[in-house]
């Protein structure tokens, strides 16, 4: 079955937006950034009327895709879907890695989202935030970016028609200023931080008309990244797992995974079992930690931000509510990781699954590691841990030999 297909019996059940914060209401089908308390808006749906248009059943006549999931989705016509192919993506059991920690069989799943077009996770949310665009008549966009961000909306909005620009740090990850420059975006190196790329949109978007499309910073990339816990619960035979270990900068795939268990389970899909939500940055980053740690309910700025994971470094986020509320909803926790452990996580991965992890992606690894010596993951509980791009994208360590071709070979 085609979308097309799909669209001839399809109603769109968008409502309204709402403000995440103070929960005022905004009309759906018309341009909005922030809502007036200058925090993110979440979509809402008429999720009793989607509870009688879609099956389980209905879902398997469908392309394995994100687009699948449509009912609970804000497009509202299918000629707007601005798609590079996005597959649901695997889910992949760790049997070496299971006896390597010593986690009970079947305990550790990884979700590798590298898979996914410009190699990463960010293909959902800026999948989706590109055809809202495509469908409100919005013509130039322009964002901040550690790498991969950018790199989507470059492909996404040169396959829209749609003018990019993007500003990432000046020590952003080389192949990702190059595969966004390849696939069409207007590409800037700024000597600062991501929250620094994001002042420059912000305070030039009445003079260049763009739209700001940074994280949480317009309603739809958390549509996007929704489908990941969409997708997870189907993959799981609408189960949900014990754990999702999550790399969190901005925090839109955390936030959308909450998001989409409330509304599964609205609609009849899934119980009322969540998994505990687990917050993962790095140590120079950390302020979604702090923040947790001190009870409170949004993170300050976190001076001096470093970490080899570009992806979660980000010093403050505009979500950080959102995250922390679903965190603590959950039964989770926020914890933080080594650069060290990162890597040595990489290698592990490498070494006895053969799953080239990304940085952000082995953040998770080392933080399920780290936990379970702390005693606050059990060995049996069955954890999700995300891998957030493809490995090939970042440095690697060389450990090859030399061999001279004019000299026998010596296996010793």
């Amino acid at each position: 079955m085609t979308l097309e297909s799909i669209q001839k019996n399809y109603k769109n059940f968008v409502t309204h937006l709402e403000c995440g914060l103070d929960g005022d209401t905004y009309e759906a089908g018309v341009v909005h950034g922030l809502s007036k308390a200058g925090r993110p808006l979440l979509v809402k749906y008429d999720l009793e009327a989607v509870k009688n248009s879609v099956s389980k059943a209905d879902l398997l006549s469908r392309p394995v895709d994100m687009w699948r999931f449509r009912e609970l989705l804000p497009v509202t016509k299918t000629e707007n879907i601005v798609s590079l192919g996005e597959t649901v993506t695997p889910l992949l059991n760790c049997p070496n890695l299971e006896s390597e920690i010593g986690s009970a069989k079947g305990s550790i799943l990884i979700k590798d989202e590298g898979r996914l077009p410009t190699g990463s996770f960010k293909a959902r949310g800026i999948g989706m935030a590109v055809s809202m665009a495509k469908e409100l008549g919005i013509k130039r966009i322009a964002m901040p970016t550690n790498g991969n961000a950018g790199a989507a909306l470059s492909a996404y909005g040169t396959r829209a028609g749609i003018e990019s620009y993007i500003f990432c740090p000046d020590d952003t990850p080389e192949i990702n200023i190059r595969e966004t420059t390849t696939q069409g975006g207007r590409v800037f190196r700024v000597n600062g931080l991501i929250n620094d790329c994001g002042k420059i949109v912000g305070d030039n978007k009445e003079k260049m008309n763009w739209f700001d499309l940074s994280t949480l910073k317009e309603p739809y990339r958390i549509e996007g990244k929704k489908t990941m816990g969409l997708e997870l619960a189907e993959q799981l035979g609408w189960q949900v797992p014990d754990a999702i270990f999550y790399p969190t900068g901005g925090g839109t795939g955390l936030i959308g995974m909450w998001k989409a268990f409330d509304e599964l389970e609205k609609i009849g899909f899934i119980g009322s079992k969540r998994p505990k939500m687990i917050a993962v940055q790095a140590e120079g980053c950390a302020p979604i930690v702090k923040a947790y740690e001190d009870g409170v309910e949004h993170a300050p700025l976190w001076q001096n931000a470093h970490t080899m994971a570009a992806g979660i470094r980000v010093p403050i986020a505009v979500g950080d509510f959102l995250i922390l509320r679903a965190v603590r909803e959950s039964g989770g926790f926020a914890i933080t990781v080594s650069d060290d452990a990162i890597e040595d996580a990489r290698t592990l991965a490498g070494t006895s699954e053969g799953i080239l992890l990304c940085p952000e992606g082995a953040a998770t690894l080392a933080a399920y590691k780290k936990s379970l010596a702390e005693g606050r993951i059990g060995k049996n509980e069955q954890v999700v841990l995300f891998n957030c791009g493809n490995g090939v994208k970042y440095p690697m360590l060389d450990t090859s030999e030399y061999l001279d071709k004019d000299q026998p070979l010596n296996i010793d």
